[in-house]
């Protein structure tokens, strides 16, 4: 082999090319030490192999009398230069990775591009003999005249570079560029590149980022910032809106209990009052979730308590109708009702009210009576290995005691009230007759027991105990 080696030592030289080419796309992209030692080790004997057979890269190529020899010679020559530069660039891009992660990237690519610029012409002064002085000279006036013609492309690759050294948001950050809200998928030479709520992709010039305004929604990383503004009547009590909206704050169980959510007046007109809810949820894939069931939540604590949400084609002063009747319009199981037994079904429902943690149902206890809940906020406390855990919240318009109406079955669950709660109560024998006669309701009543009985047995049975396998080391140990 050594001979070999040195009767053919442009032959070999290539050949290390070819080979470092191919072990570099067969090794893993996750085995990026190995990929680098390889290459090291690569680099290490191409170089030893040319300066021990007269192709010193700092240089002429030797053997100028045979012409083949001596292009073969300057072609490994001027490549050392390059496998140097790539070798080099590959060193500090694990480097800098190790350090700053894939947010670097940028600088690592303006870096690379540094090293092979020295490495082209330290090749063309050493190797090739030329007047590096003229050559600089010519490439900073064509540098000028490429410079004005992509003005605006160098603006935006500073600003890029400004970016990543600045950070104000990284890959993967959710964030605002003045009202562009998205993921950061990419941060390139020349744009952010963001992923929009919709699914579509947002192309922001670096250098426009760079003057915007930017709002990154995943720092802190552990909450995120959500508002809804609503806007009701001038006529309603300020207090009573106030009340109402932080009811709804109490019914939606993912806000962040610290920082605690709030309620604030925002603006105030002829046409009506805004308000806005503020709070903050764990995950950026809430937001939306939470603010629709905060929504919904605002708008039927604020119903219950009398106080109807503006909009273009209503008036500030809603129809007037009795409090039971309203309730029923907007429950889901009795809105089917006809108007004339809405009007008996609210003559035969009888208001009860319960302060803030006062059991308004115990678990295991069969009901004679069905509550409709209608202002407030119940709390659903479930049982699991003789620990209680709060399983949901109820507002406005949801039922309690289904189960004792329908078949004298109790519920695994306490029915407490987290805030003063007033309810309706509806009595089982007033109640039977119109289920046999309406099946539809009775249907919609027993399709809301079997859920929340199969929701309460998947949250409190126990997780399957896996059984550990035991080898013969684990008996010898059981045995000593």
């Amino acid at each position: 082999m050594p001979s070999f080696i040195a009767d053919h030592p442009m032959f070999c030289a290539l050949a290390l090319i070819l080979i470092d080419m191919l072990l570099w796309r067969l090794i893993a992209t996750n085995a990026s030490n190995w990929k680098l030692a390889v290459r090291l080790v690569i680099f290490a004997v191409f170089s030893a192999l040319l300066f021990n057979e007269g192709m010193n890269p700092m240089q002429v190529a030797p053997w100028a009398e045979n012409v083949p020899l001596h292009l073969a010679a300057t072609a490994l020559q001027i490549g050392w230069w390059l496998y140097a530069a790539r070798t080099l660039t590959v060193l500090l891009g694990t480097v800098m990775m190790q350090r700053v992660g894939h947010g670097g990237r940028l600088l690592q690519d303006l870096m690379g591009a540094v090293i092979f610029l020295i490495a082209v012409i330290a090749a063309m002064a050493y190797v090739l003999d030329l007047p590096v002085k003229g050559v600089l000279a010519t490439s900073g006036a064509v540098a000028i005249i490429v410079g004005l013609a992509l003005q605006s492309t160098l603006s935006d690759v500073f600003s890029g570079i400004v970016l990543n050294t600045t950070k104000p948001y990284q890959v993967d950050d959710w964030i605002s560029i003045d009202g562009t809200e998205g993921r950061v998928t990419d941060i390139d030479w020349r744009a952010t590149r963001l992923q929009t709520s919709q699914g579509s992709m947002a192309v922001i010039p670096n250098s426009l980022a760079a003057k915007a305004k930017i709002i990154n929604f995943s720092r802190p990383a552990d909450m995120f910032g959500l508002a809804v503004s609503v806007q009701v009547s001038p006529h309603a009590r300020p207090q009573v809106v106030i009340e109402a909206l932080e009811r709804a704050m109490q019914g939606c169980r993912p806000l962040l209990v610290k920082p605690a959510p709030s309620v604030a007046f925002k603006a105030s007109a002829s046409g009506g009052v805004e308000y806005e809810i503020s709070g903050f949820v764990p995950a950026m894939g809430q937001k939306r979730e939470v603010r629709n069931q905060l929504y919904d939540l605002a708008y039927r604590h604020l119903a219950a308590a009398g106080v109807s949400l503006l909009s273009a084609t209503e008036g500030a002063t809603p129809a007037v109708t009795s409090r039971a009747r309203a309730l029923l319009e907007s429950s889901n199981i009795f809105s089917t009702l006809r108007q004339e037994e809405k009007e008996t079904f609210s003559q035969n429902m009888t208001l009860q009210t319960f302060r803030a943690g006062e059991m308004i149902l115990p678990a295991g206890e069969v009901s004679d009576h069905l509550f409709i809940v209608e202002s407030g906020v119940v709390s659903v406390i479930l049982s699991k290995g003789g620990h209680k855990f709060e399983a949901g919240r109820m507002g406005p318009g949801e039922v309690i005691g289904e189960g004792g109406i329908l078949s004298d079955q109790s519920v695994p669950a306490d029915f407490t009230a987290k805030t003063y709660c007033t309810l309706y109560r509806i009595e089982k024998e007033y109640l039977k007759p119109c289920l046999d006669a309406r099946h539809d309701i009775g249907e919609a009543m027993k399709n809301l027991l079997d859920f929340r009985l199969h929701a309460a047995q998947n949250l409190t049975q126990e997780a399957p105990v896996v059984p550990v396998k035991k080898g013969f080391l684990q008996w010898l140990r059981s045995r000593t």
